[in-house]
């Protein structure tokens, strides 16, 4: 092929939410932007207002058109269904390029573009897994079954991508090294996101801003703000922003543990009007793969504190004292109480922003991913 041609690229994602819907927006933005032709298929069932407006936003710039169908999150006898729907407009767009992302999403890329290869077509199966079944282990049924098929999938993709070492690593551990080519590409944030951020005049000591359920941490973010409090000798203002299933029962514990004058609940907003709201963005996180908030705050010029969990501290450092223990409320609340208290902690705890800009641009994800699949095209990857 042309080395300069340009290419059809579609994405395939169940849940257009959350960080996995923003790093395909991302890529969107950067491929379109070189001349590329994209399209996105994704469930219509997933999302709100806050989603509908990004989709608003995106639906112009795919040249391939926006897919919307039915995903389930599980796997059921409809999924037949979709994938035939799939299939056959994926099909007439005649793309270059399958990139799936997450486990639903790369099993619909890599089937459909299998397909294509038995009618003798040429296009790249690519698959992302961002964190989703790595989640598993093999110790029970379940992960046994969901890790036994990533295994089996490899014999319909081109190349694995993962967007950080951590990932990589835990699937080389957990589902076997690959029978198909792979890369680390780290995620990436725009150049826009390098803008600081002030703190609003009324804005707070501490911001949780995430899905509402225990994975992320929120309660740990609750109870650690409470001890944060006896450590400083100062009542503290914070909020807890986002939506999600667990939201009522944090509303609840607020309450009861008396903070209801002092950290309060906010819905879902987009992170750079959060970041206004504070100098202190709070990642307590149970499990994470390489999350975008961090990177959006540490752009915003935010101070974080995290949880040293997946490929956080690819971030903020193996040794970043921004660190602390999973699930460990005295840990975070001892960390918080010295990021409010210690002058110039921000400044000498996180990471510069050359070398967040070095790193973690959606430039250098995007020209990494392209070269990657004009490589698959031309035959120069192989397990």
């Amino acid at each position: 092929m042309t080395a300069q041609r340009p290419l059809r690229i579609i994405h395939c994602l169940r849940a257009p939410v959350g960080g996995v819907f923003r790093h395909v927006r991302d890529l969107v933005d950067e491929h379109v932007k070189a001349g590329h032709e994209v399209g996105v298929l994704c469930d219509s069932n997933t999302g709100g207002d806050f989603e509908r407006t990004l989709f608003e936003e995106m639906e112009p710039k795919l040249s391939l058109g926006l897919i919307r169908m039915p995903i389930e999150r599980s796997i059921k006898p409809s999924d037949l269904l979709a994938l035939a729907q799939a299939y056959k407009h994926i099909k007439s767009l005649q793309p270059d390029v399958l990139h799936g992302h997450g486990a639903k999403g790369g099993a619909i890329a890599r089937i459909i573009g299998s397909l294509l290869r038995v009618n003798r077509y040429s296009v790249a199966r690519l698959y992302t897994p961002h964190g989703g079944s790595l989640h598993f282990r093999r110790a029970s049924l379940k992960g046994q079954v969901i890790l036994r098929t990533e295994r089996f999938m490899e014999y319909f993709t081109d190349s694995l991508v993962f967007v950080c070492d951590y990932e990589r690593d835990t699937y080389f551990e957990r589902v076997g090294k690959p029978r198909c080519g792979s890369r680390r590409i780290h995620n990436g944030i725009s150049e826009p996101e390098f803008e600081p951020i002030a703190k609003e005049p009324d804005g707070v000591d501490l911001l949780y801003i995430g899905n509402l359920r225990d994975l992320k941490g929120p309660d740990v973010f609750i109870e650690g703000f409470l001890r944060a409090e006896r450590i400083v000798g100062r009542p503290l203002s914070g909020l807890v922003i986002g939506d999600g299933p667990q939201r009522d029962d944090y509303a609840r514990r607020i309450t009861m543990l008396g903070l209801g004058s002092r950290l309060h609940m906010r819905p879902a907003m987009p992170a750079r009007k959060a970041f206004a709201l504070t100098d202190l963005v709070v990642v307590p996180s149970r499990n994470e793969s390489l999350p975008y908030i961090i990177l959006e705050a540490l752009a915003a010029h935010k101070g974080v504190i995290a949880s040293r969990v997946g490929g956080i501290s690819e971030i903020l450092g193996k040794d970043s004292a921004a660190l602390v223990e999973a699930g460990n409320p005295d840990a975070l609340a001892a960390v918080m109480a010295q990021a409010l208290t210690e002058p110039g902690w921000k400044e000498t705890t996180m990471p510069s922003r050359e070398t967040l800009k070095a790193n973690f641009s959606t430039p250098v994800m995007a020209n990494a991913l392209l070269q990657l699949y004009r490589d698959v095209l031309d035959g120069k990857v192989s397990g």
